[in-house]
């Protein structure tokens, strides 16, 4: 019977884990027309990582990293490919992972309350933020020459914050609301 329930976990666990990577394609590729485009895929690995928890959400979020990295067209405009993360915006995408595994350490040393997810999500961004802020760096001034922290910020940080923060703020909400329906 033990051996039945462990089983029965392991095939949720996959459903769920591979539920969320096609979640986190499909936000990558909602592309919302500002000045600067902005697409959902924060959202989704908050998403995983909130409603699945760490472990699971951390999985899903690999998992989509390494399919774009395979080539599978999961990222941003349809595209993958180890091209992708080794350009300019890679880090950012590279930065998922670690968002994940932040908020999952988050998660393990100060549990589940709203405001620990709120938290680490904050923190999962700004840790993506820098990880994307520092490669972009790294390939822009290897391929064009070196550029400067505030110019980077400007390009690739500061247009962003407010959309990211409204996909926490909804992210934190539907995570609250949808929490009883995955099975944990």
């Amino acid at each position: 019977m033990a051996e039945m329930v462990r089983q029965k976990t392991k095939t949720y666990d996959l459903v769920y884990i591979s539920i969320f990577v096609v979640l986190i394609a499909i936000c990558s590729w909602i592309s919302i027309p500002l000045t600067v485009p902005v697409t959902l895929q924060t959202f989704g690995v908050f998403m995983a990582v909130g409603l699945l928890g760490g472990k699971r959400g951390t999985l899903a979020v690999l998992v989509y990293i390494l399919m774009g990295t395979l080539g599978i067209p999961v990222f941003s405009g349809f595209t993958g490919g180890i091209g992708i993360i080794a350009g300019t915006t890679g880090g950012y995408i590279v930065g998922f992972l670690f968002s994940a595994l932040l908020m999952w350490g988050m998660e393990k040393a100060f549990g589940r309350s709203t405001a620990v997810l709120a938290l680490s999500m904050v923190l999962g961004l700004v840790l993506c933020y820098a990880v994307g802020t520092l490669w972009f760096m790294a390939v822009y001034g290897a391929s064009s020459g070196a550029i400067g922290i505030l110019t980077v910020l400007g390009w690739c940080v500061f247009p962003f914050i407010i959309p990211d923060v409204a996909k926490i703020v909804l992210a934190l909400i539907l995570t609250r609301r949808l929490s009883g329906v995955i099975q944990r």
